[in-house]
């Protein structure tokens, strides 16, 4: 009977917690900072204008960009010399608190594939301080018809 209870306990606890919220004001700052960050950094490739949204220990985990403000403009500049053309077009924004979640397509050139990028940051104290991305491909064909945005 114990176990019962304790499990009943633990599922009434998970399932609070599923439960959707509603984005707030908060969520929606968080939005908007990294919204601007995102085009300052990766639409303008303006280095410059995107350490302005870094938090000062800002913190990396795409393991080709170290730690920090400064790595982060210089990777912005080795794209803006290399890939002048490359753009990021935003498919999705997703906010949790203090998280929040782009799903991107991103591409080198006009016209070419891409590869399709989920970007978490983290935003404290209105500056984004962490960031982790998973970055895959677009494939000439899919198996499901669905396409990855």
């Amino acid at each position: 009977m114990k176990r019962l209870l304790i499990a009943a306990t633990l599922a009434a606890g998970l399932a609070s917690t599923a439960q959707p919220a509603l984005a707030g004001p908060r969520e929606d700052a968080n939005k908007a900072l990294v919204l601007a960050f995102y085009d300052a950094a990766f639409s303008k490739l303006d280095a410059d204008e995107a350490a302005r949204y870094l938090a000062p220990g800002y913190i990396q985990h795409n393991p080709e960009v170290a730690n920090g403000v400064a790595p982060l403009q210089d990777y912005v500049r080795w794209i803006r010399a290399n890939t002048p053309q490359s753009r990021a077009s935003i498919k999705r924004v997703l906010a949790d608190g203090d998280l929040v979640m782009l799903h991107v397509h991103s591409q080198d050139k006009p016209g070419e594939r891409g590869v399709a990028v989920v970007d978490i940051f983290r935003v404290a104290n209105g500056k984004i301080a962490e960031h982790w991305d998973v970055i895959q491909p677009v494939p000439a064909q899919d198996a499901n018809g669905n396409g990855m945005f």
